[in-house]
């Protein structure tokens, strides 16, 4: 097993509360349906070794515990209170835990914003009650919390022991669906769970850096349907994922729902597939299925990280040799290329049909001889060019299969897995068809902390997670995200009259803040007359031309006939200046037309997208992808959190399903990708500098071997002044 690296530099207050060594049960009651009766059920049964003080102002004793009639009353000062009681009574107990010097407190009740009208004026007054007597909040209408490192069971579960998976989950049902499976499993246990219910007070972020300092949690694994503060996780999950693994299931799409989406860029954004691309850009491992849940955090726990993606395959049997290569593919992996001396080593050990080029099939090898199958993971094992190492087949029911008598040497075929993997680095994870029936060699596999599964999906999901984890690590130290750049006061300013005026920047406007940044724009003109027709003409010569309407009114201008295309000479210029102008206010009688912009039509290449949203959750998120007028219908673009990495604007580009268009397709030269990387960065620094830029569309970018050319240019201002605070948060 690997090490866990790292520190957080800030501590979590949550330590005292979830690790408390009181707890007040505020609605204890001897009523087996009764929350108040489960919670102290859990205490007790599971030992826990703090003071219990049961509130009740109609018992003196509950469960054999001596009964308070109030919180003020209780002699102690305990760092936690559950409070089981209906939501109209928690604002008055909250004030009345915060007199008594109570640190936090998990609020079982529904009935809160979730609800909405008086439910949000509730839940309101509770976090007044809470921020002016210095409580923090858990909840309300959560689950409840369990720490069993520390016997705080009070959920009163049975039968999930103590571990280092650590769980936040905002289904109950979720946690009883783990709990159940971790109980099947055998080997997994738990450490801290907490539902955050409403988040009202702890969001996701605290959570993340309480479990990302707990010394019994190696994996933090959760279970969100929407944040409250997105940006803030994104920053708290960088910490945390250099130091241990984050494993995420992401239900549904952004809390914040779809904006009324005025760009591109704003159609695409609040999608799951960004909050995934920005969950992973901080290195945090997410699962599509909720079948993968328990088996990546237990393989990532265990395990922690891989080298890289080249994973090298042992079977016993060549069609599901297939099968897991071909699952391996699909997952982003590849199969490892075995150096010739060790293809020679197991040559020496295998029969001669053996096939000893990754994936490794032993045909028959070990079937009198189980643990030859060690031998073979331990010679790929030395190999350089082999990342992490999977078995597949059927070992540990070869004495079921074969003869009862191969059992010892399957024994022995275990124990030297288990000495392989205290010698190695390279995670062993492995899959058996005799899994769910738990022989006895798998059993010793899996309590000496070999992750061990019954589905190659789910093993080839754990490889992928190992060796995604991996590489971000190693990535993230080779390159950080990129230094912030100082903004113009000059183009400070231009924002700023565009707010005044109550619209955007004008694209001639949008293309001066991109020039002055250093991203390559052509040369253009603004022609607001006839007499300046001359002039473009003049100025460009035999160019082709293309020619755009300018207007705050006109957003879409081809829509409105505002755009004329291959334009040589004045005359052409006059012509298609008075349809532009024809069409334009057929299209809005209306709208302010300022002129037109003349500049040389772009070189043949392929059609990009680069655009910028400030998302609700997330904060300023960057796109990019396939550009023109599909990119709303195809989706084929990637998203990461300004700023950007280096590693993170290349891999957009390497994201996207059109990379192969980009790479050259069908004799056409490949697009000068490190331009396309250094344009993406400077969107970013850009982005980073002017937070009065609301949203911004660059569709098309023109791309090819030379560099790209950005065709159009469009820059939404943000209407509201933007506060210092919201600078900030945006640095």
């Amino acid at each position: 097993m690997n090490p866990i690296e790292g520190h957080l530099p800030v501590r979590s207050p949550l330590h005292a509360i979830l690790a408390p060594t009181g707890i007040a049960v505020v609605g204890a009651s001897s009523d087996p349906t009764k929350r108040g009766y489960k919670a102290m059920v859990g205490l007790i049964k599971d030992g826990f070794r703090g003071d219990i003080y049961p509130v009740n102002p109609k018992a003196d004793m509950i469960l054999g515990i001596k009964a308070w009639p109030s919180i003020a009353a209780i002699p102690g000062s305990p760092e936690l209170a559950l409070i089981c009681t209906p939501a109209a009574s928690v604002p008055g107990l909250i004030a009345e835990c915060g007199r008594r010097g109570i640190k936090g407190a998990v609020i079982l009740a529904s009935g809160f914003a979730e609800i909405g009208g008086e439910g949000a004026e509730l839940e309101r007054e509770m976090m007044a009650k809470a921020e002016a007597h210095g409580v923090r909040i858990i909840g309300p209408n959560t689950s409840g919390v369990f720490n069993l490192h520390h016997r705080l069971n009070l959920l009163a579960l049975d039968n999930v022991k103590p571990g280092d998976v650590g769980i936040v989950s905002q289904s109950g049902n979720m946690l009883l669906s783990l709990a159940l499976e971790a109980q099947y499993n055998g080997q997994v246990g738990f450490s801290t769970y907490v539902g955050p219910g409403n988040q009202s007070d702890i969001g996701f972020d605290d959570y993340l850096r309480y479990l990302g300092e707990d010394e019994h949690t190696r994996v933090a694994t959760l279970y969100v349907e929407g944040f409250r503060d997105g940006r803030k996780f994104l920053e708290v999950a960088r910490d945390v994922t250099a130091m241990k693994p984050v494993v995420v299931y992401k239900s549904g799409s952004t809390e914040a729902g779809q904006k009324a989406a005025s760009s591109h860029t704003g159609a695409l954004a609040g999608s799951y597939a960004m909050t995934v691309d920005l969950l992973r850009q901080a290195g945090v491992s997410v699962v599509q299925h909720s079948d993968e849940i328990l088996p990546v955090a237990e393989g990532l726990g265990l395990l922690q990280k891989a080298r890289g993606k080249r994973v090298a395959v042992i079977s016993d049997g060549g069609g599901q040799a297939t099968i897991a290569s071909d699952r391996l593919a699909e997952a982003g992996l590849e199969l490892a290329e075995l150096s010739e001396e060790t293809r020679q080593q197991l040559r020496d050990v295998l029969f001669p049909q053996a096939s000893t080029v990754n994936p490794v099939d032993v045909a028959g090898s070990t079937d009198a001889n189980p643990s030859l199958l060690a031998t073979c993971m331990e010679i790929v094992a030395a190999d350089d060019n082999v990342d992490s190492v999977f078995l597949v087949g059927m070992f540990g029911g070869y004495s079921i299969r074969f003869a009862e008598s191969l059992l010892g040497d399957e024994m022995r075929g275990a124990e030297a897995m288990v000495d392989l993997s205290k010698a190695t680095d390279k995670p062993l994870v492995v899959y058996s068809l005799y899994t769910p029936i738990k022989p006895p060699a798998l059993r010793r596999l899996h309590e000496a902390g070999l992750p061990i599964y019954a589905s190659i999906e789910q093993a080839v999901r754990v490889l992928a997670a190992l060796g995604e984890r991996g590489e971000y690590l190693a990535l993230s130290r080779q390159h950080p995200r990129e230094a912030a750049i100082a903004p113009k006061p000059e183009l400070g300013d231009m924002f700023q009259r565009a707010r005044a005026e109550g619209r955007d920047l004008f694209e001639y406007e949008a293309k001066r803040l991109l020039r002055e940044h250093g991203i390559e724009v052509p040369q253009e003109l603004v022609v607001r007359s006839d007499a300046e027709l001359g002039e473009a003409a003049a100025t460009f010569g035999d160019t082709p031309l293309a020619m755009k309407v300018v207007s705050r009114d006109i957003l879409h201008k081809s829509d409105a006939g505002g755009v004329k295309l291959n334009l040589v000479g004045e005359a052409a210029l006059r012509r298609a200046r008075e349809e532009i102008l024809v069409s334009c206010r057929a299209y809005d009688a209306r709208a302010e037309i300022e002129g037109v912009l003349v500049a040389p039509m772009a070189r043949k290449g392929i059609e990009v997208i680069v655009g910028v949203i400030r998302d609700p959750i997330f904060g300023p998120v960057l796109m990019f992808g396939l550009g023109g007028i599909f990119v709303e219908i195809l989706e084929d673009v990637a998203f990461r959190a300004i700023p950007l990495s280096r590693h993170d604007a290349r891999s957009m580009v390497e994201q996207i399903k059109a990379r192969k268009i980009l790479e050259g397709a069908r004799g056409e030269p490949a697009v000068n990708k490190e331009a396309l990387v250094e344009l993406l960065l400077t969107v970013s620094r850009i982005a980073d500098a002017y937070p009065e830029l609301s949203e911004l569309d660059l569709n098309p970018v023109i791309v090819n071997a030379d560099g790209y050319a950005v065709v159009d240019a469009r820059v939404i201002v943000e209407r509201e002044p933007v506060n210092e605070n919201a600078k900030e948060s945006m640095a």
